[in-house]
């Protein structure tokens, strides 16, 4: 099939063979489109992801394996080895980023607008296959003795990693014997996920819209759950149930003063000392004539015989007292607003 592809090319009418080839005649690329740019010395290609990268522009996760229109071109010589350099455009926003090859340490190097996820680490760790290096397998032909204690250090590893290999097989052939009942397991666990979290997703979703919020909610732990128990953002109190707690504590409340309150005022009252009516500003004023008079009407009235004594001593009492009622001083009503001094 392949010899026909020359074979089935249209010729115009006026093509002329003396000008070369169809393409050269047309004056176009064999490549077409990916060769619009070669005057520059870019070709367009076909680009695969060689590892995971996020986007300096969006963000974003690009996953080993996305393939990107990329513009290739030459920037450079590594002895004999060309380092190509490759400009593409992010698939999820308009930031272009850049990637060379590194002959060298066998790489990729980015140059600009990516950054490469780090998930590398030291095959030897993990017990890996690593093969040798060229320093290490000229040592190998060359020397004989190194030769030897290399193949007696791969034997002793060998046989220290056999219980582990048993141990591999034993599993492998009690869990993957039979590999549909084992897929049919693992599909059932993936499809109750699945359902868990599309549940936690729609509960989410509702919080947020009654929050009316658009932030990402993180999955609960026990300590926020703990947290959210010790918080309280309510009352944990009717307000009836608040009134009844007042009333009770008001008709529970002693009328007079407990000994408690009277115990707290006395060391008050301790460091006073003595009262009397000089220490508390009381003055006595000078007893009158009308005083004294009222004293003894007072004393009088209270040696007045019962019921039953002589009534002349009665009648006699109660005439002293008027004498005395009409001896005493009256006040006199001036009017002071009124009139002037020479009225008066």
């Amino acid at each position: 099939m392949g010899e026909r592809k020359g074979q089935n090319l249209y010729y115009p009418p006026d093509y002329d063979p003396k000008a070369g080839g169809l393409n050269k005649w047309q004056g176009t690329h064999a490549l077409r489109e990916r060769a619009r740019k070669i005057h520059l010395g870019i070709l367009i290609i076909r680009f695969e992801m060689p590892y995971n990268i996020w986007c300096d522009g969006c963000k974003n996760h690009i996953g080993m394996g996305v393939r990107y229109n990329a513009e290739k071109k030459k920037v450079g010589m590594y002895y004999s080895t060309p380092v190509y350099q490759f400009r593409m455009k992010c698939h999820l926003c308009d930031n272009h980023f850049e990637i060379k090859t590194d002959p060298q340490n066998l790489d990729y190097e980015i140059v600009s607008g990516a950054r490469r996820q780090e998930n590398r680490w030291d095959p030897t760790q993990n017990e890996q296959i690593v093969p040798e290096t060229k320093e290490v397998q000229r040592k190998l032909f060359d020397d004989a003795m190194y030769k030897l204690e290399h193949g007696a250090k791969d034997t002793q590893a060998a046989e220290e990693a056999k219980p582990v290999l048993g141990r591999l097989f034993q599993r492998n052939d009690s869990v993957w014997r039979d590999d549909f009942e084992a897929n049919s397991r693992l599909r059932a666990q993936f499809r109750i996920r699945k359902k868990e979290l599309k549940l936690q997703e729609e509960k989410d979703n509702a919080l947020l819209a009654r929050s009316s919020l658009s932030v990402a909610l993180l999955p609960e732990s026990d300590n926020d759950r703990r947290m959210a128990h010790l918080m309280r953002l309510h009352s944990s109190k009717t307000v009836h149930e608040k009134d009844k707690e007042r009333r009770s504590a008001i008709l529970n409340r002693p009328v007079l003063p407990s000994t408690s309150a009277i115990a707290a005022v006395t060391p008050k009252l301790a460091g006073v000392g003595k009262l009397d009516s000089r220490s508390l500003g009381i003055v006595k004023r000078p007893v009158s004539e009308a005083d004294a008079l009222d004293n003894s009407t007072t004393e009088r009235s209270e040696k007045r015989p019962r019921f039953g004594e002589d009534d002349n001593q009665n009648t006699a009492n109660d005439r002293t007292v008027s004498k005395a009622v009409e001896m005493r001083p009256q006040l006199l009503l001036c009017d002071y607003g009124s009139g002037s001094s020479d009225s008066d």
